[in-house]
């Protein structure tokens, strides 16, 4: 299940329309693909880039993405630490960040020119485009897995610039997932 969370502003959200509609709002793209197939651990990236070749070919025509490939990122992924710390800090990119969940969660935290970070919890199923330019981070779940589809408008892949800000020091990297349970009612 998705989750959306404004801290500064103390609201969730966790329905599939009112997530895409809010992210909609601040030029982010969020999509939920049912049904999902469920997908082998072990099964090679490039018979999962044949299960969804279909929605992956709609998407390179839908945002000029000429390539597509698996991450596949787990606790025992050399150099995992070091790959993280690339993501983790607030970045932007010069061209869309596109990922398709497989399995696996994770948390885009995205920093809107007008609006307060917003972070987003993805699993298996969420499609999200950050558009280039968008100011974001990105942060591993406890169990430090996920499996996601990426496209790229350039085969070269993107450059992350990184602002330097350190804003994303006082954001704590925590899944909510399908344990969480909020401890008062969020605004709304």
């Amino acid at each position: 299940m998705v989750i959306l969370r404004i801290p500064n502003e103390n609201v969730l959200l966790e329905e599939h329309d009112k997530i895409r509609s809010y992210l909609s709002n601040i030029g982010i793209d969020y999509e939920h693909w049912e049904p999902v197939p469920a997908i082998s651990p072990d099964l090679p990236p490039e018979q999962i880039l044949t299960i969804y070749e279909k929605q992956i070919d709609e998407l390179k025509k839908r945002g000029g993405y000429i390539t597509a490939d698996i991450i596949d990122v787990n606790p025992n992924t050399p150099g995992l630490d070091a790959m993280l710390a690339k993501f983790n800090v607030e970045h932007s990119h010069n061209e869309d960040e596109v990922r398709y969940i497989v399995s696996g969660r994770g948390l885009f935290h995205i920093h809107p020119d007008n609006g307060p970070i917003v972070t987003i919890e993805v699993e298996q199923g969420d499609l999200i485009r950050v558009p280039r330019g968008t100011l974001h981070w990105f942060d591993l779940c406890g169990d430090r897995h996920i499996r996601a589809i990426r496209l790229f408008q350039s085969s070269s892949g993107w450059t992350p610039f990184y602002t330097n800000s350190k804003i994303d020091q006082r954001y704590e990297p925590v899944c909510w997932g399908p344990t969480y349970i909020p401890l008062h009612s969020p605004t709304k």
